[in-house]
């Protein structure tokens, strides 16, 4: 479930639609959390969806670490790739923001840890990275890592609208990674391991 303060709004024409925040979501807010109502496809599904429906199950749904595709039942699914992100994933299935998201301004993620099989380039924000690939998170998760644990104290210290969909044992284990950095998850974690050939060359997806 996307946050209650954020609507779906015409970003550009490059972009189309995404999501928007009606109201300050302050940063350490909980953005997202994959709730039951979210679907979730396996790979022999997917395989066997008509190809117009796959289509469009590849446009709007990610893929998680076993390699299905989860579709946000709710606006989430209209959140756009940043290489400038305001909201990131943890590795226990919630988003938080890691600045100051104000009103009008776009919920976004990086999807280079959302398991893309296919390289895409996006919008050019004057970064280094220019194009997502489908090993980013093999190669950005080390500095991944160090940013959600900067950024998860700051879950208890702001109110939190979407807490009561968190599994408790999930809940507990990232309060002890809080308290205990040590114990902080990975976003490794989440990348699906898939051997495929692109362009001739072997890559983990």
């Amino acid at each position: 479930m996307i946050h209650p303060n954020t609507e779906v709004r015409f970003i550009s024409k490059e972009k189309g639609y995404g999501v928007v925040a009606t109201k300050l979501i302050p940063k350490g807010t909980i953005t997202w959390v994959q709730d039951d109502l979210d679907q979730v496809f396996t790979r022999d599904q997917v395989a066997n969806l008509n190809p117009f429906i796959k289509k469009h199950l590849d446009t709007y749904s990610f893929t998680n670490k076993k390699g299905e595709k989860v579709l946000c039942w709710d606006n989430g699914k209209f959140v756009n790739h940043s290489f400038r992100p305001s909201c990131f994933s943890t590795p226990y299935d919630f988003e938080i923001a890691i600045r100051d998201i104000h009103p009008g301004d776009e919920l976004t993620d990086d999807y280079g840890y959302l398991n893309v099989e296919m390289p895409f380039e996006a919008m050019d924000e004057g970064t280094d990275r220019k194009t997502v690939y489908p090993n980013d998170i093999l190669r950005f998760h080390k500095e991944w890592d160090i940013l959600i644990k900067e950024n998860a104290p700051k879950v208890f210290e702001v109110e939190q609208s979407l807490i009561h969909l968190i599994p408790k044992e999930t809940w507990t284990q990232f309060m002890n990674a809080v308290q205990n950095p040590n114990q902080m998850k990975s976003i490794l974690e989440c990348h699906y391991y898939h051997t495929t050939l692109l362009t001739g060359t072997t890559h983990h997806i």
